[in-house]
């Protein structure tokens, strides 16, 4: 008798938990239907945001408005993929449902007890969903003021890799950045004196890129035949290219990794300054330097979350659609929680490289553990996230990454150079990430230059690491085994 009372009890405690779940969802609308709404409301706004992209934006109101669409379609890109992979979960377990209809009473017991939790977490996708949906109806309502006014704006000369079919040849999202950086270019030296605007930034967010992709542009070409690069162990060397700085227009891209006297500064700004067309932008990670500029700063942080997903989604994916590979993108989301607790855009593109060529879930969770068990590594061993022990200058534990127990894998910090002038030192042999994840056995004796990224970007730059011989294992006792170990900072 009591067994026959808990079932009963349990089956009623089931259909009526089933009968406010579905009485909540009708009468706020189905989530398939929401979902679809969503979409709907995802392609009009992606549409405006891509054509704002393509225009020459000078009015500040605008570039707000244009910063607000683009952080509520990444908003709604991250909600829907959410729940499209929640139906298709929802969608596997109806197949095997049937089979809970004659269970025994201590299973229903546990039935009972396993129940609540996908009512939370439905309950939490809805609330996910409906806030994302909510804020794209509230941008998309004041929308045709912006459409309007963007009409009005000078379109920009395309290149072929602008195109969103070559996502990875083209500088993907700040948008408000390019507008506020094509500005300063284009503008009048208002006092007669050359600009100067700080781009500052952590490591690897995008700076270098941002300043190549708006120097691409054939209006900044026109106006300043004359781009230089330097950086900070020759930016006073400017003395050099004096008939360049005379006779035209001239933009000089700095580019700083430490902080730079007051007087070598003024040194080289008062020789700019004999040419009063031209332009000066600084590349650092120092906040400071920002006292050398005569405009507000561009600030880069690093990508918000949700568009941090979708650059590393489409990246991962390519020319497949991640709708037929629900489980995947589980697996990439995965990916990108790690890469924006402490990854970078580097790190980003090394992986979805390799991730593409592979649409395998089981090769995705093996790469995702590994690169787990790095970062497990590096905090049990040294206190701190691997991101920033690079940052501060110190080797990187990569054993686990690469596969290899029995030989230890350590990479020193990132050093970045054009591929056309980077020579390895010593001639030592070079190979790249994914060569190096896939088929670790490819990995050469001794020292070797390991390639995690090269820019698709002129001026085509390398991000390239050096590996120690290990096999000698002194490193890690000269620099890191010396440092008090710090807990991780996000």
């Amino acid at each position: 008798m009591e067994t026959a009372i808990t079932a009963v009890a349990g089956e009623l405690l089931s259909r009526f938990i089933s009968f406010t779940i579905n009485k909540y969802c009708s009468s706020n609308g189905c989530l398939e239907e929401k979902g679809e709404r969503l979409q709907r409301l995802l392609m009009r706004v992606h549409t405006v945001v891509e054509e704002a992209d393509a225009r020459h934006i000078a009015n500040s109101g605008m570039l707000m408005q244009l910063k607000i669409l683009s952080e509520a379609m990444y908003q709604g890109y991250l909600a829907l993929d959410t729940l499209r992979f929640q139906l298709h979960e929802e969608s596997s377990m109806d197949k095997v449902s049937d089979s809970f209809i004659s269970i025994s009473s201590a299973t229903r017991l546990k039935r009972r007890r396993t129940f609540l939790a996908p009512v939370n977490k439905g309950k939490n996708l809805y609330l996910e969903v409906n806030g994302a949906l909510e804020n794209l109806e509230k941008v998309v309502s004041d929308i045709a003021e912006f459409v309007v006014l963007l009409g009005g704006c000078e379109r920009l000369s395309r290149r072929p890799y602008d195109a969103y079919l070559y996502i990875g040849n083209f500088m993907f999202g700040r948008h408000t950045e390019k507008q506020k950086l094509l500005n300063f270019l284009l503008q009048h030296n208002p006092d007669g004196a050359p600009a100067v605007l700080p781009i500052v930034g952590g490591l690897a967010v995008g700076k270098k890129t941002l300043v190549a992709h708006v120097c691409a542009d054939e209006r900044i070409r026109s106006q300043f035949p004359s781009i230089l690069h330097l950086n900070g162990d020759n930016f006073l060397s400017i003395v050099d290219h004096e008939k360049a700085i005379l006779g035209m227009s001239s933009l000089l891209v700095v580019e700083f990794v430490s902080d730079v006297d007051d007087m070598e500064w003024k040194e080289f700004y008062s020789f700019v300054r004999t040419n009063r067309r031209s332009k000066v932008v600084i590349i650092s990670k120092l906040e400071r330097l920002a006292r050398f500029g005569s405009v507000r700063p561009i600030f880069l942080n690093a990508l918000p979350y949700e568009e941090l997903w979708y650059l590393f989604k489409v990246l991962a994916f390519g020319s497949a659609d991640p709708a037929e590979h629900p489980r995947l993108v589980h697996i990439a989301e995965g990916f990108a929680k790690e890469l924006h607790q402490g990854g970078s855009l580097i790190a980003a593109n090394a992986l979805a490289d390799v991730l593409r060529r592979n649409l395998d879930a089981q090769i995705w969770l093996c790469i995702l553990n590994r690169c787990n068990k790095v970062i497990e590594k590096n905090l049990l061993a040294y206190g701190q996230h691997p991101k920033l022990l690079m940052e501060q200058g110190h080797e990187v534990d990569m054993t686990d990454f690469a596969f290899s127990p029995v030989s230890p894998l350590r990479i020193m910090p990132c050093t970045s150079s054009s591929s056309a002038t980077y020579a390895p030192v010593k001639e030592l042999p070079q190979m790249t990430i994914g060569e190096l994840l896939l088929d670790p056995s490819v990995r050469p004796k001794g020292q070797f230059n390991l390639l995690s990224w090269e820019s698709r970007l002129p001026p085509y730059t390398s991000f390239i690491h050096f590996v120690p011989n290990c096999t000698e294992d002194s490193p890690e006792g000269t620099h890191l085994s010396r440092r008090k170990r710090r807990g991780m900072a996000l």
